[in-house]
């Protein structure tokens, strides 16, 4: 039995069959409801009458092998050892999901892809890729243009009024940059200011005479 739609996911294990089903354009997922194993509910009870050796050895032995049918088969493997009543049931619980799931979902005629209400445009007929709604294109649109704008304002906005100036400290002792920090790279000099007592101009140290207004400083 083929699928209705290659998109799917099938979490079915020994205890019982449970499938999801994915929408082609978002993938978000529908899943069916757990159906239980009548089969694999039997044999516990079997093995709790201490029967499990028997029952394990006859379910191993005639499920190798049993294919589904599947498409390229992708599940003869992962369900390799099941009994042939659970892959019966297996193929029956698949039936019940699709019909479950097929509710969920709607299928294009354009582009044939099985897409979920979120992504069906109602109105057209098509799937939104096909069909894109339009409040939703038109508030995208003033969304993107709004963005724009900012951005654009933002560009042609000054928001630095600073000056932008290279400083450089030359010593006063050897007469070369002396980096960022208290003393001279080069000579070891004390970079600290000295301040005039008569105006207060600060002056590097070494400096004999004030720059603002001439007197004589003291070291």
């Amino acid at each position: 039995m083929e699928p209705f739609t290659r998109n799917f996911v099938d979490n079915s294990d020994e205890t019982g069959f449970k499938f999801t089903f994915n929408c082609d354009v978002c993938g978000d997922g529908y899943k069916t409801k757990f159906i239980e194993s009548k089969s694999h509910k039997k044999g516990g009870f079997f093995r709790g009458l201490g029967s499990a050796a028997s029952i394990g050895s006859s379910l191993l032995g005639s499920g190798v092998g049993h294919n589904i049918g599947y498409g390229a088969n992708a599940y003869a493997e992962k369900f390799r050892g099941q009994s042939p009543e659970w892959h019966k049931e297996h193929e029956a619980a698949f039936e019940l999901a699709q019909n479950e799931a097929k509710g969920n979902f709607q299928r294009c005629p354009k582009c044939r892809k099985y897409v979920c209400e979120n992504d069906w445009n109602d109105q057209e007929g098509l799937c939104v890729q096909d069909a894109p709604r339009e409040s939703v294109e038109v508030a995208a649109a003033k969304a993107g243009k709004m963005v724009r704008d900012i951005q654009n304002k933002a560009e042609n906005t000054q928001v630095f009024t600073g000056n932008i100036e290279s400083k450089q400290t030359i010593c006063p002792q050897c007469g070369k940059p002396t980096g960022e920090g208290k003393f001279c790279n080069n000579c070891g000099a004390s970079l600290s200011l000295i301040k005039c007592p008569k105006c207060g101009t600060q002056s590097p140290s070494g400096t004999n005479f004030c720059g603002g207004c001439g007197s004589k400083l003291s070291q």
